[in-house]
């Protein structure tokens, strides 16, 4: 659970820097407080890439963002979602988030079918442990932690 507390200048504070979540899936429990801030990806009805907008909150309702291991898994198919959270000046706010991850000593790679499909590898294999030790040590810098396995081409 993550609390934030009522703060009378939010945009002073930082209740959790950007970052995307390292696992395969987090679901979110919505509140009416709201907070939640993501970064778009590409431009659409919503904004233009690169900006950041809050999500509407809806009391209930759940948030699913998709991790960086699935984005692995997926050769970048499915890519996972930058986000941060902020504080209100209204009231205080909890936030429930339900981690989904493979286990510590799996290894995760690209999909040999979506290899296949694809034609190459954009993920270089690594256990999911090393890959959690990386980004914790990294901490709150976007989605800087997916270098760590992202195969880059050699300059020619």
């Amino acid at each position: 659970m993550n609390y934030y507390p009522t703060c009378p200048d939010p945009e002073l504070t930082v209740g959790i820097g950007k970052h995307s979540d390292i696992g395969i899936l987090t679901v979110l429990v919505q509140d009416d407080v709201g907070g939640l801030l993501i970064k778009l990806q590409e431009d659409g009805e919503f904004g233009k890439k690169g900006e950041w907008i809050q999500v509407p909150s809806i009391p209930g309702a759940l948030v699913i963002n998709i991790g960086d291991a699935l984005q692995i898994l997926s050769n970048g198919k499915y890519k996972s979602v930058e986000h941060g959270a902020r504080t209100t000046n209204t009231q205080s706010r909890v936030s429930v988030p339900c981690f989904f991850t493979p286990g510590l000593m799996v290894k995760i790679a690209p999909l040999p079918k979506v290899i296949n499909k694809d034609g190459k590898a954009k993920y270089k294999e690594c256990l999911f442990q090393d890959y959690r030790n990386h980004a914790f040590a990294q901490g709150c810098k976007g989605k800087k932690s997916l270098d760590y396995v992202k195969i880059t081409s050699p300059t020619p």
